[in-house]
């Protein structure tokens, strides 16, 4: 057998896991979107957070398949997760709602003639801003990982995965899989938030404000579909 067979198939199998899941992307879309230029974090956050969650039904599923009813935890995460989709994309659409809100205001002061003029803004914030920001994607990041350990757990299909491991010749093999494996879900991941990061970037830089605001209703709408249909999927 080829020495790099097993790196070279844990990397393919594990990018396919990750790009077939709709669930999988519509819990990074909006993250991604609102991120924008640091979305790869979003996408390796969730895969970090993925491989822990399968890494610990696995574990469980290993250790305590007789005492501890594994399939109906990762069942229970399966609804979680659909439930947090959802949660998801209202956050987006509350978003969307709050920057519109703040945004609409008229201003008249004429009496007899409407005066059109331009409001200079005091820069001197901008050093909070940036903490502000910082502290959001935080925030995303954070969240990002925890879903991705709510997806690693949700399914014992997950731990299958895993099994080729035991059809290999020796440990290196199997060692070279398991690296395969976690670098194709972190890669495919952070390749995509990357993608959908620049998307929004560039559709902000052009001032195309309707393109970006439906860019961010299309990845909420996403999130509460695929959510729904995880939740009672069941």
């Amino acid at each position: 057998m080829d020495a790099t067979f097993p790196l070279t198939a844990a990397l393919i199998t594990s990018i396919l896991h990750v790009i077939t899941g709709p669930d999988h992307l519509a819990a990074v879309i909006p993250f991604a979107i609102e991120s924008k230029k640091k979305a790869w974090k979003i996408g390796l956050f969730w895969g970090i957070g993925h491989l822990l969650g399968m890494l610990l039904v696995g574990v469980l599923f290993l250790l305590f398949k007789v005492l501890i009813p594994v399939e109906k935890i990762s069942n229970y995460s399966e609804q979680l997760v659909g439930v947090v989709l959802i949660f998801t994309g209202i956050w987006v659409f509350y978003r969307l709602f709050k920057e519109d809100k703040k945004h609409r205001h008229l201003h008249v002061h004429s009496e007899n003639e409407p005066i059109i003029h331009k409001h200079e803004h005091d820069h001197s914030h901008d050093h909070l801003h940036h903490h502000k920001h910082d502290k959001k994607l935080k925030q995303s990041n954070l969240a990002s990982l925890s879903i991705g350990v709510l997806h690693g757990l949700s399914g014992v299909s997950h731990f299958l995965l895993f099994t080729p491991v035991a059809s290999f010749g020796n440990q290196s093999e199997s060692l070279l899989y398991i690296i395969g494996f976690s670098l194709g879900i972190i890669i495919a991941m952070t390749t995509f938030a990357f993608v959908i990061g620049k998307i929004a970037s560039f559709s902000k830089n052009e001032h195309n404000d309707t393109l970006f605001v439906g860019i961010r209703l299309a990845g909420g709408l996403f999130a509460i579909i695929i959510g729904v249909y995880w939740l009672f999927s069941v």
